[in-house]
């Protein structure tokens, strides 16, 4: 009787498991493609047809992907005097000391001249100025504070260049696209300075197309591609490693057939006492140039490396004729002052200025505005 009870207790056992198997089996043939049980709709509810995500997420990427509108260049100067101003700038600071003078005497002459070599306006101009100031201020070994600002206003002036031609020729023969050529040694933020640049140039309403043709730095091209993508610039690029010449003609290429205003080209940050890497350098100039000449040259120096860059100017200036300098942590260098020198050195004027860490803190150079800031008291 014993066995009996248990041989029924197993056959209803058996029942319920082959009754769970079978509606848990009927249930998932009943559900559409992909969709889990917890998907099912509780009970009571009527399924219902939902719209597909798809489109949510293109617009979400295209959302993501929408070119910026850089700040127009005129507006940014406005943060040059803040960032040149005495009360962050060195070299500022300097200049203005002649101005808190009550005397005249040769203690003070002394010190400008100090401050102003140290801010690496360099001995030659450093005496033109000094001479200058010293033949119209000193009477009687007063200092007269508006008359000394107006005097260092226009010896200032004077050195920096006012009547210097500082746009970017921007206009390629025939109505093919200007070329700008970036070059520079490493660690001065040129990859960086031309994805500035392109910002300055769609703001301007250029249409442009951007080269990396830095190929030995992993980062280069992926970096400047970022930049691209913000404004909605192609960059063209090729393989690691590979001839950066080459990628500069494509990009030179391109820029043709898609009829654009301006072609930027990247190139590898080299050591100006590198001949190998100089040579390579002039070298992607002549190739860009056997489709089209190759309008601006932009040397980026560090404004904080002082008189170095004049040695590195000199270099590159011999191997690709530099058209004009970009300079860069110009704010709150002490250095400010090596624009005066680099220019005579090249012959060239600086073009453009870097103010900032910001995207939108690359200016194009103004002698006035420079000078100003530099005796803003405040």
């Amino acid at each position: 009787m014993e066995n009996y009870f248990w041989y029924v207790l197993a056959g209803v056992a058996l029942v319920l498991v082959v009754a769970a198997v079978t509606i848990i089996v009927g249930n998932r043939r009943a559900l559409p493609p992909g969709q889990s049980p917890a998907e099912l709709p509780a009970s009571g509810d009527e399924p219902t047809e939902t719209e597909p995500a798809e489109p949510v997420v293109a617009a979400a990427e295209q959302a993501a992907v929408e070119p910026e509108r850089p700040e127009a260049p005129e507006s940014r100067l406005a943060r040059l005097r803040r960032r040149l101003s005495a009360s962050s700038n060195p070299f500022a600071r300097g200049l203005l000391s002649i101005l808190s003078a009550e005397t005249l005497d040769e203690a003070t002459w002394e010190d400008l001249e100090a401050s102003l070599i140290t801010a690496d306006l360099g001995v030659g101009p450093t005496s033109e100025l000094i001479d200058a100031l010293r033949a119209e201020l000193s009477i009687a070994g007063n200092a007269d504070a508006a008359r000394a600002k107006a005097v260092l206003r226009s010896e200032l002036l004077r050195l920096v260049g006012p009547d210097d031609n500082r746009g970017l020729n921007l206009t390629g023969a025939d109505g093919l696209p200007g070329v700008i050529l970036v070059v520079g040694v490493n660690g001065t933020g040129k990859t960086t300075t031309i994805g500035k640049l392109a910002r300055v140039l769609v703001a301007q309403d250029h249409s442009l197309v951007l080269a990396a043709a830095d190929t030995f730095r992993a980062a280069a091209a992926e970096q400047l591609k970022t930049w691209g993508d913000r404004v909605g610039v192609e960059v063209v690029r090729g393989p690691e490693g590979g001839d950066p010449a080459s990628v500069a003609f494509d990009a030179v290429a391109k820029g043709i057939a898609d009829g654009v205003d301006v072609v930027v080209v990247d190139t590898a940050g080299r050591l100006h006492t590198k001949t190998g890497l100089m040579d390579e350098l002039g070298k992607i100039k002549r190739v860009i140039e056997r489709k089209v000449p190759v309008t601006e040259v932009l040397l980026v120096i560090d404004a904080t490396t002082g008189q170095n860059g004049l040695a590195q100017a000199r270099v590159f200036a011999e191997v690709v004729d530099v058209t004009g300098i970009v300079l860069t942590k110009l704010d709150g260098s002490a250095k400010g002052g090596i624009i005066v020198p680099v220019q005579r050195e090249l012959g060239v004027p600086v073009k453009l200025v870097g103010l900032g860490e910001g995207a939108d803190d690359l200016a194009p150079f103004e002698a006035e505005a420079f000078v100003d800031a530099l005796l803003e008291e405040s």
